[in-house]
């Protein structure tokens, strides 16, 4: 028995809550996972999982087997003794979560990615707010801004570029803004990412300046936020890959470019602990990869 494989293969069925979610994100069969489990649990000569029908639960003595098996597998890893799961044909399933506008900019990108590797799977997750990722098994997560949970591996991959924006037909009505400060007063249309949906921070590269908005409409989804100043709803700060090809072709003026929003930094996530599997590393490399042909987000 592999115990390395083993271990992992018990670790995804634990993360997944299912033999055959861990079968497909590993590549193998439901029943070799089941072999490598039971394998496992035999030269343990203890019961890891209850399974029925329905679900399967830890035991007692594999809730303590999980952080045992992760040591082992990073000690391991760290000894270079697994360099073979380094190499070979790229197979499983990823779950990737990140906020719509850059999902958006991934999916354009991700078909060449598939194509080189015909037995990758991508699960596109476009969430505005942080995961639990051991409890939704999502392998990488993108976020923006400052990442406050220590117990995860953060890599910083970019930065964000946004810009204050209005439709032509609001502006029609309103007087634009020339400073930040002369935003006090307009409707804003706000997106309520992590909750914070009435604060907006501007930056010239000298000084910063946040600002406290009445937002007329919130919304938790930046996709809502774009439709709503289309519509002529308000002043948006909007993410450049939503709103540079409006702004483009007029259906949004850039105001204020001077002293544009403050960026923020992109970071992608995931679980501490060593053992990457392929699958996840070529997505992650992809990832940023992805991101720094963008000058915008470099």
């Amino acid at each position: 028995m592999d115990i390395v494989l083993a271990l992992k293969t018990f670790l995804r069925v634990v993360e997944t809550n299912s033999f055959s979610a861990a079968a497909f994100d590993l590549g193998l069969t439901q029943p070799a996972v089941s072999r490598q489990v039971s394998a496992l649990e035999a030269h343990l000569n203890t019961r890891l999982l209850h399974r029925t029908t329905n679900a399967i639960a830890l035991t007692v003595e594999g809730e303590k087997m999980v952080p045992m098996a992760l040591g082992v597998i990073a000690a391991v890893e760290a000894l270079g003794d697994t360099d073979c799961a380094k190499s070979g044909p790229v197979s499983g399933k990823v779950r990737l979560s990140l906020p719509a506008p850059l999902g958006l900019y991934i999916s354009d990108r991700l078909p060449a990615l598939l194509d080189a590797h015909p037995n990758l799977v991508v699960e596109l997750v476009f969430r505005e707010s942080p995961s639990d990722l051991v409890g939704e098994a999502i392998d990488l997560e993108v976020r923006l801004g400052v990442v406050g949970d220590s117990s995860l591996i953060c890599r910083r991959i970019g930065w964000t570029t946004a810009c204050l924006v209005a439709a032509p037909s609001y502006l029609e009505r309103r007087q634009p803004p020339r400073t930040p400060d002369e935003i006090i007063g307009h409707d804003c249309i706000c997106y309520s990412r992590a909750g914070n949906g009435r604060s907006w921070s501007f930056s010239n590269g000298a000084d910063e300046l946040e600002l406290c908005v009445t937002p007329r409409l919130i919304a938790n989804s930046s996709m809502g936020v774009h439709r709503a100043a289309l519509a002529g709803g308000g002043l948006a700060v909007l993410s450049h890959i939503l709103a540079d090809q409006d702004v483009a072709s007029g259906r949004l003026v850039r105001l204020i470019p001077d002293f544009p929003p403050t960026r923020l930094p992109i970071h992608v996530v995931y679980p501490s602990r060593r053992n990457i599997p392929l699958r996840v590393r070529t997505v992650l490399e992809f990832l940023v990869d992805a991101v720094s042909t963008d000058d915008l987000m470099a």
